[in-house]
């Protein structure tokens, strides 16, 4: 990592979050609500820690959004009724802040 990425992260993957957030914009407004409280949800409950995690779920996302729109499904036929529990699912494997905090605590703990 060079020192401009150190100050301002990497340029690139920016750029693709962008990209991102532009095809989320493009979604009826129910999937665009439920993509940003989506967003919302995961961020506050733990956050993902690597962008491969986060490009790969939330593009995965759109990609299901954009083509339950297509078909004119509601969101819940796509999520479940428990959008937290689908949220949660796709998590399961990654890496978030909380597990960051808990190892960081727990190290902390057992220098002393």
């Amino acid at each position: 990592m060079n020192f401009m990425e150190k100050i301002i992260g990497n340029m690139e993957d920016k750029r693709e979050w962008k990209k991102m957030e532009a095809r989320a914009k493009q979604l009826p407004g129910e999937y665009h609500n439920a993509y940003k409280a989506i967003q919302k949800y995961m961020w506050t409950t733990g956050g993902l820690t690597d962008w491969k995690d986060t490009k790969r779920i939330f593009g995965g996302i759109l990609d299901l959004f954009e083509e339950g729109a297509s078909e004119n499904k509601k969101v819940t036929d796509l999520t479940g009724e428990d959008v937290a529990g689908f949220c949660d699912e796709l998590v399961k494997d990654a890496t978030t802040w909380q597990d960051h905090y808990r190892e960081k605590l727990n190290d902390s703990i057992r220098r002393d």
